[in-house]
């Protein structure tokens, strides 16, 4: 009897059939992080959009993500499952008042988050990840004022991790770190008193107090798998699990934020199995970005990249 090819089946052939590469975000759900080529942060992500020899890159992640990777492989095809995955640092920072700063401070040195438009990282002199950033910061001459955008929990984790004074933060926030409350925090600890806090620095300055570990996404992943504990508190989008749920002997909590009673991103939840494989399928939706945008925001990506 003829049994219909399951939508993995179809993503699978699919992909051979383009030459494509899949790309997958931690916080992605878990049938698409077991269908991926690479699973990973923006930084790791970032580096492997270059280095594979297809034609295709799907980035099942948000926007700002396949943006990076267009501008990385401006030759190549590169499609998203959603168009509206987007992020709500990229929304808090539009590139208008970044070009009004730079005309009034040219001496700074912009530092920007990944977590940006295309536009606002073209306006950039170096972009850094969460797992980079005080890497990246203390590559700057200490003389050198500081502009770094978008996130400001993570530039207040920068500053404080660098002493650097001379620093202007930008106000974004991330719609799931920053609303983490300090209090289910040690709702968590009193529930599991062994259990070790492990936060992404989006997290507020309160939470992060109360940490063991800081670190992105993939850090935290791997201090986890290191460590001699056996519990932790997790404090970043639930989609991480996927990944810790195979350390063997461990068991990891999660803390609601306090827009909905879980800890997940509603943008990068818009990606589905389904939609992936329709973007394979039709090549949309597609990353297109004009050239001199991509050639401008080149050098600030490249510049991180530069930085081991």
């Amino acid at each position: 009897m003829y049994s219909a090819p399951t939508i993995a089946e179809e993503i699978l052939d699919l992909k051979q059939q383009r030459k494509a590469i899949l790309l997958a975000h931690h916080y992605q759900e878990p049938e698409i992080q077991e269908l991926a080529d690479v699973v990973g942060d923006s930084l790791e992500l970032a580096r492997k959009a270059r280095e594979f020899s297809g034609d295709v890159i799907a980035f099942c992640g948000v926007w700002f993500m396949a943006e990076t990777a267009k501008v990385l492989n401006p030759d190549r095809i590169v499609v998203v499952p959603d168009r509206e995955a987007s992020c709500s640092l990229v929304d808090s920072c539009p590139v208008e008042p970044i070009r009004a700063f730079r005309q009034r401070n040219p001496d700074h040195v912009i530092v920007s988050y990944i977590n940006t438009s295309i536009e606002v990282k073209a306006e950039s002199d170096i972009l850094c990840t969460s797992r980079n950033a005080v890497k990246i910061v203390n590559s700057i001459a200490a003389e050198k004022p500081v502009l770094f955008l978008p996130d400001r929990n993570l530039g207040n984790y920068v500053k404080r991790q660098t002493g650097r004074e001379n620093m202007q933060i930008w106000q974004g926030t991330c719609i799931v770190h920053a609303t983490f409350p300090a209090r289910r925090v040690v709702e968590a600890k009193l529930d599991h008193p062994d259990a070790m806090v492990v936060a992404h620095p989006e997290c507020p300055e309160s939470v992060l107090q109360m940490a063991d570990f800081i670190g992105s996404t993939s850090a935290l992943i791997e201090w986890c798998a290191s460590s001699n504990a056996r519990e932790f508190i997790v404090m970043t989008e639930s989609g991480i699990n996927h990944s810790l749920s195979k350390l063997p002997g461990k068991r990891f909590y999660y803390v609601a934020n306090e827009n909905c009673n879980c800890s997940e991103c509603p943008y990068m939840k818009l990606n589905t199995l389904d939609k992936l494989r329709d973007c394979l399928a039709d090549l949309q939706p597609r990353v297109e970005l004009p050239a001199e945008l991509m050639q401008r925001a080149l050098l600030p990506l490249e510049r991180m990249l530069a930085i081991k």
